[in-house]
């Protein structure tokens, strides 16, 4: 079966309690690379991979030293480009959200539902229900508490791992180094004449000071607040 390759990404390094990272990136098209990120959750021996990217064999058997991939979560229905690889090779069980238009495959095992199970303890599912694209976060209670999110939130502290052509084109198209609500994903969710405002706040009722999106960079604390500045700015009109 062919895969995706793996793109150039860092080592699997921890970021919290039992969590640990990976920053890498993907030719978004032949001009354009964007940078991309994985969250490894381990849970004793078991690890979930959220928002999964491929590694390299190096970066392959880093992660099989953590523990044993039993899990694979998609918060996001425009990702999905690499969860094949990890279905062939580990078999686990792959948790997401029904409706996803872009990624047919592989047949989803335990749907994502808000106050449903989860493949570990300690965290948080908030479904984006007014969105016209299947879309979660995740909040862990780990530390003072860790957020995870797919294309909704990110955050740029830099625009490492994009290259040229992206870097110049991230802040024309509302990408600014900062924490934002993603501006063409808020696009393409948001139903006409509505408004995705009440989903957020309803993240924000809940505590979090680390954040991790599927794209830019690792917001290590002060992350709450920085979400509640995002949303205030994403819904000002």
């Amino acid at each position: 079966m062919d895969f995706p390759p793996a793109y150039p990404h860092g080592p699997v390094e921890p970021f919290g309690d039992d969590l640990f990272l990976v920053r890498g990136a993907i030719d978004f098209n032949r001009f354009i690379r964007l940078s991309r990120n994985m969250a490894v959750v381990q849970s004793g021996s078991e690890l979930t991979l959220v928002n999964p990217i491929r590694l390299d064999e190096k970066g392959l058997r880093d992660l099989d030293a953590l523990g044993t991939v039993r899990h694979v979560m998609r918060l996001g229905s425009f990702h999905g480009s690499d969860d094949p690889f990890y279905m062939d090779r580990y078999k686990p069980q792959f948790w997401g959200q029904t409706g996803g238009k872009r990624y047919k495959t592989p047949a989803i095992d335990r749907e994502l539902t808000e106050g449903g199970e989860l493949p570990f303890p300690g965290a948080r599912l908030i479904c984006f229900s007014a969105s016209l694209h299947p879309e979660s976060a995740l909040v862990l209670a780990r530390g003072r508490g860790v957020l995870l999110t797919c294309d909704a939130l990110q955050t740029y502290g830099d625009y490492s791992n994009l290259n040229w052509p992206a870097r110049l084109l991230m802040p024309i198209l509302g990408f600014s180094k900062s924490t934002l609500i993603g501006p063409l994903w808020l696009k393409a969710a948001t139903p006409p004449g509505g408004s995705l405002r009440p989903d957020f706040e309803r993240l924000l009722a809940l505590e979090f000071d680390t954040m991790l999106a599927a794209h830019g960079t690792l917001l290590k604390t002060g992350a709450h607040a920085a979400v509640e500045r995002a949303v205030a700015r994403a819904f000002a009109k």
